[in-house]
């Protein structure tokens, strides 16, 4: 990856839409060339995916909930069986495997707070295998995104 690639990188994290006409004015390169470097680095997986964000509040989801999850067993049996419980629920809007207090932490949105509880009932309390669950409620989104830094970007620095 070169400078041209990082530069093609930050532009699309925020704006994924962009045309390689745009992206060319943004990088200096010709659009042909900025198309076969987004091919390419979708190719080699630099780009997981193209993506909306939506705004959960406008579609009736505006309770964000940020939950850590401790297991009673971390067996891999038990901790791939919760991974894929997490992948399967609709709700779950991000979910790590972390170390600490506790084994995981999820993003979740629900409708209201009797949303999150059915969601708790249904995930938590009906599976023996959860030792205890934390919830915070998101008062305020301050910064939500998916952006990585990319320093080879910064002003005057060379791949």
């Amino acid at each position: 990856m070169d400078r041209f690639d990082a530069a093609i990188l930050d532009a699309i994290q925020t704006n994924n839409r962009l045309t390689a006409e745009a992206l060319s004015k943004l990088v200096f390169l010709s659009p042909d060339s900025c198309r076969k470097r987004l091919a390419r680095l979708r190719a080699d997986g630099y780009i997981a995916a193209d993506i909306a964000v939506l705004d959960p509040g406008k579609l009736g989801r505006g309770l964000l909930v940020i939950v850590e999850v401790a297991l009673t067993s971390e067996r891999p049996a038990d901790l791939d069986r919760f991974r894929e419980k997490m992948k399967a629920a609709p709700e779950v809007m991000q979910c790590y495997y972390i170390t600490g207090n506790s084994d995981f932490l999820l993003i979740l949105s629900a409708s209201d707070m009797a949303d999150y509880e059915a969601f708790t009932r249904r995930y938590f309390f009906a599976e023996e295998n959860i030792m205890k669950f934390r919830t915070s409620v998101v008062m305020d989104r301050v910064k939500m995104g998916f952006t990585i830094p990319l320093p080879c970007v910064e002003a005057g620095s060379e791949a």
